[in-house]
């Protein structure tokens, strides 16, 4: 939080603090949130924005959109805060000067799912590179995001320790999607394909008759969630103070309940691992 007070100060020497409201915020006050397809689709935000908005006045506008693309919209200044999942490009977004400060927020993790035949063999599974592995050796059909996705990030660095450069076999057994996550499950649904989602959008997905998981369990699947205010002495349009508020309460004893409360078919989806910026 000193960061942020520091650089709001900064901003204010330099006579860039026009949309920065610093005597409190408006009840028709809102944010624009830059975030990903995996908690628009899971049905999270739809669930703890209202509490959020009911506790301090404040909408939450959702642009959801694959982490890649919010990451480019939120350094283009369009949005005030960003929520997503890839941990080393948000670390660079913030090392870039495109925004103050990155917090932990949840955590869940990806799963490998494909047809209950199981062409490839890889049911149960538990070590992901392996199973990829197997996938390419049997030219089984694989469905990827292709979108520049935290998810798809995290894919495209599994292939490479599982030592396969799968774009060799682009538009063969390996099919980009260029979609998000519950488009690609349709996707791969449809042609019968592996691919790899959040557990969290495959646990709201409609359509499972066709899949099953088949490999999980790998500590590398594991899927980091982090929030970013977008720095306002870059883009000065940024609603900082609403922002931080959005932040502190998302990060904060409330925010980290309403995601834990969250679940779907019994079932948690996010796993809340804040450490409240509120400190910061």
């Amino acid at each position: 939080m000193r960061l942020f007070k520091h650089l709001l100060a900064g901003a204010l020497a330099l006579g860039l603090t026009a949309g920065i409201q610093l005597t409190g915020v408006s009840a028709e006050e809102f944010i624009v949130v830059q975030s990903t397809t995996s908690t628009q689709n899971s049905g999270l935000l739809d669930d703890i924005l209202p509490k959020f908005q009911e506790k301090t006045g404040i909408e939450v506008r959702v642009v959801a959109v694959g982490t890649g693309q919010a990451l480019k919209n939120a350094a283009n200044g369009d949005g005030d805060v960003l929520l997503v999942h890839a941990k080393a490009a948000e670390e660079k977004f913030v090392a870039d000067g495109n925004g103050v400060e990155r917090f932990d927020v949840m955590y869940n993790d990806f799963v490998i799912v494909g047809p209950k035949s199981d062409p490839a063999g890889i049911k149960g599974m538990s070590d992901v590179t392996a199973a990829l592995a197997k996938i390419a050796s049997s030219e089984a059909l694989f469905a990827s995001r292709g979108d520049d996705s935290g998810t798809h990030k995290k894919e495209k660095s599994l292939w490479l320790a599982a030592e396969v450069d799968p774009g060799k076999a682009s538009g063969k057994w390996y099919r980009e999607t260029g979609s998000g996550m519950g488009a690609t499950l349709n996707a791969a649904a449809g042609m019968g394909a592996y691919t790899m989602s959040d557990r969290a959008t495959w646990l709201a997905f409609q359509n499972k008759d066709s899949l099953a998981i088949l490999s999980e369990g790998d500590d590398r699947l594991f899927n980091q969630y982090g929030v970013i205010l977008v720095n306002p002495a870059k883009h000065p349009a940024v609603k900082a103070e609403a922002g931080q508020t959005f932040i502190d309460w998302l990060t904060g004893e409330e925010g980290q309940k309403a995601i834990a409360a969250y679940t779907l078919n019994g079932e948690q989806l996010f796993f809340p691992n804040a450490k409240s910026s509120v400190s910061h």
